[in-house]
């Protein structure tokens, strides 16, 4: 073999190397910057949901509320009205109990969500 023939054969080696190796790398930094892209999406909707948990908790609360009332006035128009003062008097103490524990375990939730898993955006 002559010299210019192994520095060609060389040369053509270094190539497809250089070659094997900057595909992989062009690959993997694609890949990240698909990954971040998917991350930014993620992130954006989380927030999103985040912000409109306490509005969507409130309509969950006034819809327990109605359908408590609901049963409430059914059981009303089923009972003499001697029983019905004692019977409004509980059914207000056994609502304001409802509620008073939905808004405590709103809150309850809300504390174990924001304390401490969010994590702060460092931009990578």
């Amino acid at each position: 073999m002559s010299a210019q023939s192994r520095h060609s054969g060389w040369s053509h080696t270094l190539q497809q190397l250089k070659f094997t190796t900057s595909d992989p790398c062009d690959l993997i930094k694609d890949e990240f910057q698909l990954l971040q892209a998917q991350y930014h999406s993620l992130k954006l909707e989380c927030d999103k949901l985040a912000s409109k948990k306490p509005e969507t908790q409130h309509h969950y609360q006034a819809e327990i509320f109605k359908g408590l009332n609901g049963i409430s006035q059914q059981f009303l128009g089923t009972i003499q009205w001697a029983n019905k003062q004692v019977a409004v008097s509980d059914i207000g103490t056994a609502s304001s109990h409802c509620l008073c524990s939905l808004a405590h375990l709103s809150k309850e939730n809300n504390n174990r969500h924001d304390g401490g898993t969010h994590q702060k955006d460092d931009g990578r």
